[in-house]
């Protein structure tokens, strides 16, 4: 006995081969009104017909979005307390190993194929109504698409493109930092520290002594001597970057001394921000839509720009021109420093939440919508906060917690949340993704993740797999590689067939013989994937197996491929088919699939080979439900 041991009869019974339906099964579904006769041997039956019959297809409803992955933080701290202080907007590390955000929770992002997806390595989405987009791929290829408002993707036009469009200027060029304004212009720095801008620029806010707008991505020279760049900030219309030596350059807008340069007038290019910064070593900058903040080595936090609603923190609202240090963090070291819309959150090194500025929708999470003028603490009675989120964009606020818990608090989807709510999100992106408005990156997001594999992935991939695989399966001459382990965890069939009372616990190759190589393949395939990659011909075969091996799950698969696939030619065959598996879903869709088309159906062969007591139950059952008329 072959692949069966000591197998049920059932097993053994001789089913019909899918070679029964030579004709391949095409997705096509088509209601009408008919009008026929039927002519059989040594009978005549007249009928007149008009009558629709509606086609139920529960295959065809929605599917529902997968849950995001679960992932455990890391128990390790960052390398230095200071490695995170660059974590603001513009940095594209995500806090834990292993930490997956899908892309396509963003409109623009579902517009790509899974191709296209997988190459993704970073991506933002950006724009007034997150209507642009811009990815770079692990190639370091740079991508954009949306609508391109201002020429902020940088394509060379102002033409709206919803296919990719590649900015060959920045081809292989490895991208550290980038950020967007509110015009919108766009700021991207590279590893190796040049600076680039494209864009909105009716205020210079691309640093190239103009006002032009910047269609393509151009040079931004940081002098002097063109001093290199590790991260960029972007407010409504002014632009901020961070040297590699700890310097800070602003230009662009300055209606409020948002550039630090003491007075209001607009900045054409870069200028190194002095002041209280003079001598000091900064370590992260940040931006509110007409203000600006940087955060040094020592863990202090200055402040300088537009302060209406409190947002600088130094206990009034008077705008300042220049920076000024946050008093009320006197003697804490703060590790990471975020700007909203009005609004700032700082993490301090022992996982400390502050907050202050403009309170409209509760984005300060203190439980009411009073503003703020100094820094004040929020969630001090949850965990240790290890990651907080916002973007001058939206008046959205986002925590993460040091077992993952990830906490949103401010305009959410059009409500005023006030206290921090707790998701089932495993990311503060994907809290922007789902209720920021508009729905834009908090941050260059990445989508790198350590090499890490899920258990699903690591089963996907060793299906087949000669190097690992401890039994094959033989069947039609060819070799399929599994797992015994695998195989007995996923199949009950399989954990019955090895033990010791069968003989194919002891063999290293399994012949089978009732199944086609395609359709057993499959089978072993969906043991592993919980998918099924088959041709609608060959599905006939699958069901097969799956009714014989018990397979429930994938036998509804089974099912769902063939309603794709039927037409006329094979509707008759399906019936039959699903009539000798059980298959009762199947059967009721293949029968009103017949009595819908039912001139093309009896005028095929399959209809008139079937047995005379199936053809008699089959015009039994149509006259019983009025498809008939005299």
């Amino acid at each position: 006995m072959t692949g069966g041991g000591q197998q049920s009869a059932h097993m053994q019974s001789t089913l019909p081969k899918v070679e029964e339906t030579k004709k391949k099964l095409q997705t096509q579904t088509t209601v009408q009104c008919i009008s026929w006769t039927v002519h059989n041997t040594g009978h005549t039956i007249s009928v007149a017909m008009e009558r629709c019959f509606s086609v139920s297809r529960d295959d065809s409803a929605p599917c529902s979005p997968p849950p995001p992955p679960r992932v455990l933080p890391s128990p390790f701290p960052p390398s230095s307390p200071l490695s995170a202080l660059t974590a603001s907007p513009q940095d594209g590390r995500l806090s834990f190993a292993g930490a997956m955000v899908d892309v396509s929770k963003w409109p623009l992002f579902s517009l790509l194929s899974t191709e296209e997806l997988a190459t993704v390595r970073q991506a933002c989405v950006f724009g007034n109504s997150a209507n642009e987009a811009i990815y770079i791929t692990h190639a370091n290829e740079v991508f954009v698409f949306g609508l391109n408002s201002s020429g902020c993707l940088g394509t060379g036009d102002s033409l709206s493109t919803i296919v990719p469009k590649k900015l060959d200027f920045l081809r292989g060029k490895k991208v550290a930092s980038l950020s967007y304004g509110s015009g919108p212009h766009v700021l991207l720095a590279t590893e190796d520290g040049q600076l680039f801008a494209w864009g909105h620029n009716s205020y210079s806010q691309l640093g190239n002594g103009t006002t032009n707008q910047g269609l393509s991505p151009l040079p931004v020279a940081i002098n002097p001597l063109n001093k290199k760049v590790k991260e960029v900030a972007c407010g409504s219309h002014h632009s901020v970057a961070l040297t590699v030596d700890g310097e800070v350059f602003a230009w662009g807008y300055n209606n409020c001394g948002q550039i630090g340069s003491g007075s209001t007038a607009n900045q054409p290019g870069p200028r190194k921000v002095t002041g209280c910064l003079q001598g000091k070593t900064a370590v992260g900058v940040t931006c509110g839509q007409t203000s600006s903040m940087a955060l040094v080595d020592n863990g202090e936090v200055y402040g300088w720009g537009y302060n209406g609603n409190g947002q600088l923190g130094i206990g009034n609202n008077g705008n300042q021109l220049t920076p000024c240090r946050l008093a009320a963090l006197q003697g804490m070291c703060m590790q990471q420093v975020v700007s909203g819309y009005s609004h700032c959150l700082a993490l301090t090194d022992e996982g400390l939440l502050y907050a202050w500025g403009a309170n409209t929708y509760g984005q300060l999470g203190t439980g009411n919508k009073s503003n703020h003028l100094s820094p004040v603490l929020i969630m001090a009675e949850k965990e240790r906060i290890v990651e907080v989120a916002a973007c001058h964009s939206t008046h959205t606020s986002a925590a993460k917690t040091q077992s993952g818990q990830v906490y949103m608090w401010g305009q959410c989807r059009g409500q005023s949340i006030v206290m921090p709510h707790l998701t089932h999100f495993t990311t503060t992106d994907d809290v922007f993704a789902c209720f920021a408005t508009p729905s834009v990156m908090w941050r260059l997001m990445s989508m790198e993740h350590d090499d890490f594999m899920t258990v699903a992935e690591a089963l996907r991939k060793e299906f087949d797999s000669p190097e690992t695989a401890d039994l094959k399966f033989s069947v039609d001459g060819k070799c399929i590689h599994v797992h015994k382990a695998v195989l007995k965890i996923r199949c009950e069939h399989f954990r019955s067939m090895f033990r010791s009372q069968w003989t194919e616990d002891q063999q290293d190759v399994i012949e089978i013989g009732q199944f086609s190589y395609p359709v057993y393949r499959s089978f072993l395939r969906f043991l592993y994937t919980d998918t099924v990659d088959l041709p609608p011909e060959d599905a006939i075969g699958l069901l097969d197996l799956a009714t014989s091996y018990c397979e429930n799950r994938l036998k509804r698969l089974c099912q769902q491929i063939i309603k794709r696939g039927i037409n006329v030619e094979n509707a008759f065959t399906l019936l039959s088919a699903a009539i000798q598996y059980d298959a009762e879903d199947l059967e009721v869709f293949c029968f009103r699939f017949c009595v819908n088309h039912l001139t093309q159906v009896t005028q095929t062969g399959a209809f008139w080979q079937v047995d005379g007591a199936m053809l008699k139950e089959f015009i039994s059952k149509a006259s019983r439900c009025g498809a008939f008329k005299n």
